[in-house]
């Protein structure tokens, strides 16, 4: 059987190293926000097969001097060739001078979507992400210290819990550094859809948790023994392993089609998922449980000096 919780300390190692380039990423280049948390207004156009919409194009057409926050891409969708519009502006009548010079380089130009959001409203948003986020880990805390009660040998129940929040806070750093990365070099901004896709990691990454942590409980429970505390929880790894990684894979045969046909809309949200979903498999079984076990460790120390 393939001890995997004494190579604990090299995947201590790597992880702090991705957490650490992580924060630093944050640190240094931070997210780029998407127009939820920004204000500002998205237009989208379809466009001819035969018309190239630039910005230079359409800022030469406005009133108004573009500034910085005035983006242009093009798109191929289920509409065919599309164009987004983002910028800070937020006024009716910017919006019809950017639709007048859309349909002046492409009168065959239709709008599909247009979406306003005020600045009030993204400063809202912003604090209720964060709410939602710090909310759902303190909950995940006290729901597994209070599920784990009955197995408080040979470690409290509150190190189960504390175990899988930092495998939790580990998921979250890095998928959040690496979209600080694709930010700064790619110009990927997060939105409401990103918040959500960590969430949605939190749940995710908690399950494969509990269901190791459940193996060790139901092993404790039969045997009856903690002699050997680091080999049953070894046991119980291995006895996961296969469900957490076919569970996993499964997950990632399909946001991988979503990722690469699903468009713009998705792609932010399926992508935090992939990041999220990989780092999740790998935290639930080289983090959350090996913590588990260097508490004991500790404890054990302490006890015999």
């Amino acid at each position: 059987m393939l001890n995997i919780i004494d190579k604990r300390k090299y995947a201590y190692a790597l992880s702090i190293l991705f957490v650490g380039l992580s924060i630093f990423a944050i640190a240094v280049w931070g997210l780029k926000p998407g127009i939820d948390f920004v204000g500002g207004t998205l237009m989208e156009f379809s466009l001819s097969n035969d018309k190239t919409i630039t910005r230079d194009a359409i800022c030469e057409k406005l009133k108004t001097q573009c500034d910085d926050s005035f983006t242009v891409s093009e798109s191929h969708g289920e509409h065919g060739k599309s164009v987004i519009i983002r910028y800070k502006q937020s006024d009716e009548q910017f919006n019809q001078e950017v639709n007048n010079a859309v349909t002046t380089i492409d009168e065959n130009a239709v709008q599909l979507k247009a979406d306003f959001i005020g600045a009030t409203v993204s400063k809202q948003l912003k604090t209720n992400a964060t709410k939602a986020i710090i909310f759902a880990i303190i909950a995940i805390l006290l729901y597994i210290a209070w599920a784990f009660r009955k197995v408080s040998v040979p470690v409290s129940s509150w190190y189960y819990g504390v175990g899988a929040v930092t495998a939790l806070a580990h998921d979250i750093i890095i998928t959040v550094g690496i979209f600080a990365i694709l930010g700064h070099f790619f110009g990927i901004e997060v939105g409401v859809p990103f918040v959500a896709a960590l969430l949605t990691i939190l749940g995710y990454s908690v399950n494969d948790t509990i269901v190791i942590y459940d193996r060790i409980r139901e092993n404790v429970l039969r045997t009856r023994s903690i002699a050997d505390f680091e080999g049953l929880v070894n046991k119980s790894l291995y006895e996961s392993l296969a469900r957490s990684f076919n569970t996993s894979f499964t997950v990632v045969l399909v946001l991988v089609p979503i990722i690469l046909f699903g468009g713009e809309t998705l792609f932010n949200f399926s992508l935090a998922l992939l990041i999220g979903v990989t780092f999740g498999t790998y935290s639930s079984i080289f983090v959350a449980s090996a913590l588990v076990v260097s508490i004991y460790k500790i404890q054990k120390k302490s006890q015999e000096k």
